[in-house]
């Protein structure tokens, strides 16, 4: 499997963000997408997710299913959580799981692949909590239980270590690793080092000057 995006030209109203990018990423390894704010991370992720149209370009997934979009083949974390305040923990990796694996057939029994998503994300002595009640950190940790309750080839990760702690981080950076470790690929957006195994570094502010 591969994420090839070729000669991409990105513009958002009248300013021309990106600028004729080339690149891929192959199952098996991490992009790690650099650069200051406004250079383009969060507008390249969401291209690739599929939520902005590019001004020219090509973006394919080889490998992938031919009859769904990369969007839908994809996890897509942004810099909200998607937690649903009203549920509970266990009732929101519930409604992601059930959402998720519409028509899918994961091979797991569900409320064991809740259960192991919680506990991964240290979540698990927190299942009755309302959402409402959890901290920023506890939040963004079940917004990204979501990764583990279903089987997606492309994680899109902007800013995903917002509001963790470190021990925090280095559960996300576990989940990444064995994601990648399984064939999966990932895009990550992101201010801070990671210690990602099998990554790579795209400096959008490199690519800006060359172009």
């Amino acid at each position: 499997m591969q994420l090839i995006a070729e000669d991409l030209v990105i513009d958002r109203g009248s300013r021309r963000i990106i600028d004729g990018l080339s690149f891929a990423v192959k199952g098996g390894e991490a992009l790690v997408l650099t650069g200051a704010n406004g250079i383009g991370k969060t507008t390249l992720l969401r291209t690739l997710a599929g939520f902005i149209r590019p001004f020219r370009g090509v973006i394919r997934l080889d490998g992938g299913d031919d009859e769904l979009t990369l969007g839908e083949q994809s996890h897509v974390v942004g810099h909200t959580n998607a937690v649903k305040s009203s549920l509970s923990v266990a009732e929101n990796a519930g409604f992601w799981n059930t959402y998720l694996n519409v028509g899918l057939d994961s091979g797991q029994d569900p409320a064991l692949r809740i259960a192991a998503s919680l506990r991964h994300f240290g979540l698990e002595d927190l299942s009755d909590f309302p959402a409402a009640y959890l901290s920023a950190g506890q939040k963004r940790r079940l917004g990204l239980a979501r990764l583990l309750v279903a089987r997606r080839p492309v994680w899109l990760l902007d800013e995903p270590t917002a509001s963790l702690d470190t021990a925090s981080s280095e559960r996300l950076v576990a989940a990444v690793n064995d994601h990648t470790s399984s064939g999966g690929l990932a895009v990550i957006a992101t201010h801070l080092p990671l210690g990602l195994e099998r990554a790579r570094t795209l400096d959008l502010a490199a690519q800006r000057m060359a172009a």
